[in-house]
């Protein structure tokens, strides 16, 4: 059975090419076909950016699969509840606080710093929850979310987590309801798309929907 071609997107303040080094092992190791999605993280409206991804999503006789890093997927799912017939069956979020984002809450907390989140991020985490749009997304396809243990980030000092987290997003923060597998990994926000653990996890996931047990992948 033919694999399906990966779309990756990147997270705020980045560009594509950072995923760069999850595209080389998922393509050299994996044997899948990636193509990387940029997109205006800081300037760009949250609905402008998922009408984007789905223009970006239809090729002709393909399946398509995403990986979004962060905010990138927060725009997947927000691309999936609007464009529901969007022909992609799995995702897998790295870092994503698909639950609100205390650090986010914490910068809008100064007026000083509020240009600095963008519009995108703002109208995922902060104005919006209410809706229940990422459940019912991910209520459609399978969903794995990986999150990040290794507490390195500025994001840490506004947010004051308690719990795990990875640097700028906490763990509890990506536990959406209704996702098909989610996984804890020693790995900070921005570590995350270049680690090859993370490589490795989203590697199986995409092929089965599942996550490997941490017993097995070490």
């Amino acid at each position: 059975m033919k694999k399906p071609l990966v779309i990756l997107l990147h997270g705020i303040w980045m560009p594509g090419t950072v995923m760069g080094r999850l595209r080389h092992r998922l393509e050299s190791h994996y044997g899948f076909e990636c193509r990387l999605f940029d997109y205006p993280s800081i300037r760009g409206r949250l609905d402008e950016n998922a009408a984007l991804l789905a223009e970006h999503v239809r090729y002709p006789d393909r399946e398509v699969a995403l990986v979004g890093h962060s905010l990138g997927g927060l725009i997947s799912l927000r691309m999936l509840a609007h464009w529901p017939d969007a022909p992609v069956d799995r995702l897998v979020c790295l870092g994503s606080p698909l639950c609100g984002s205390r650090a986010a809450a914490a910068v809008s907390r100064h007026r000083w710093l509020r240009p600095v989140l963008g519009y995108s991020l703002p109208e995922a985490v902060l104005s919006d929850r209410d809706a229940k749009w990422a459940e019912t997304a991910a209520s459609r396809i399978e969903v794995g979310v990986i999150a990040g243990s290794r507490s390195t980030g500025l994001g840490k000092l506004l947010a004051g987590f308690e719990g795990e987290n990875d640097g700028t997003v906490a763990v509890s923060e990506t536990r959406l309801p209704g996702i098909r597998d989610h996984l804890v990994l020693p790995v900070s926000h921005t570590g995350m798309v270049f680690s090859k653990a993370v490589a490795e996890q989203t590697a199986a996931f995409l092929e089965g929907g599942a996550f490997i047990p941490r017993s097995s992948s070490g």
